[in-house]
């Protein structure tokens, strides 16, 4: 039984950086695709990025390529997502999920992920 856990989020300014974890103090997140999605004001969830089990494969959504990178830090058995030149269009709730499914052909598909983190707010702002 997965049970996320979130850190990392917050208020910065247009082009600054932030830096969200996530991690499952029981379960080894490596056989797990793991992805991090976001809900912004009155839209639907989107994918942002994720990696797959085994880190075969990795998918970007296009509006942060580039600008942000999602990792596997093994030894503490977390996820992260390094978001760099930060916009206020980046303004959401930003959730990690697990699938149990590969990545297949670097193609992310939420309806896969079946365990979620808490969400982190991130709120980019002059």
């Amino acid at each position: 039984q997965l049970h996320l856990v979130q850190s990392g989020g917050g208020v910065v300014q247009p082009g600054e950086s932030l830096t969200l974890s996530c991690r499952d103090h029981a379960v080894t997140l490596g056989t797990y695709t793991m992805g991090w999605f976001r809900q912004g004001p009155g839209k639907e969830r989107e994918v942002v990025s994720c990696v797959g089990r085994g880190d075969d494969g990795i998918f970007y959504a296009d509006s942060v390529k580039g600008r942000f990178t999602i990792s596997r830090e093994k030894a503490l058995n977390q996820v992260s997502l390094r978001m760099n030149s930060l916009k206020p269009e980046d303004t959401a709730v930003y959730y990690c999920g697990a699938s149990p499914f590969a990545l297949l052909d670097s193609v992310c598909r939420g309806s896969d992920f079946q365990s979620w983190g808490q969400g982190a707010q991130v709120t980019v702002s002059a």
